[in-house]
C-alpha cells in the first residue's frame, strides 16, 4: 500500500516537510494544535499577527512564515486535491481548476499586515472541494 506522501509529486517534498515541521513546532513551542483544517487557519493568522505585534525581526520570522504558509498550502491541497508546483525556488499550490496560489508569500503578507491565510484558503477552496 502506498501512502499519500509517496504518491505526491516531487514539488511537494519541501513544502510538506516545512508544514510538518511547523505543526510540530507550534505543538511543542506554542502549545498550538494544528489539524490541517480550514478552521485552524484562524489560529495561524493570529499567531502571525502576534509575531508582528511583538516586533519579531523579519529575518527571524522568515522560517516560521515559510512553515505556516506551507501548512496553509497543505490545508488547500488536502481539501481540494491541489498539487504543489515549484520553479526557481518558489512553491505554489495549483488547484484542480488550474488556479495557482502562493500561500508562502501570503504568510509573508500576513506578517506585513496585509494578508490572511484563512481568506486565501477560503478563496482557493471555494468551488473546488473534493
Amino acid at each position: 500500500m502506498t501512502t499519500q506522501q509517496e504518491t505526491r509529486p516531487p514539488a511537494a517534498t519541501k513544502p510538506v516537510r516545512w508544514a510538518t515541521d511547523a505543526v510540530a513546532t507550534m505543538r511543542e513551542g506554542a502549545r498550538l494544535r494544528l489539524d490541517y483544517s480550514e478552521q485552524s487557519l484562524w489560529r495561524v493568522d493570529r499567531m502571525i499577527e502576534g509575531l508582528r505585534r511583538e516586533g519579531t525581526p523579519p529575518v527571524a520570522a522568515a522560517p516560521v512564515l515559510r512553515g505556516l504558509g506551507a501548512y496553509a498550502g497543505e490545508v488547500i491541497a488536502r481539501r481540494t486535491g491541489a498539487e504543489w508546483w515549484t520553479a526557481g525556488g518558489d512553491h505554489w499550490v495549483r488547484t484542480p481548476d488550474g488556479r495557482l496560489w502562493d500561500p508562502i508569500d501570503e504568510a509573508r503578507r500576513c506578517f506585513a499586515g496585509d494578508g490572511s491565510l484563512r481568506l486565501l484558503c477560503r478563496d482557493a477552496t471555494s468551488g473546488t472541494r473534493r
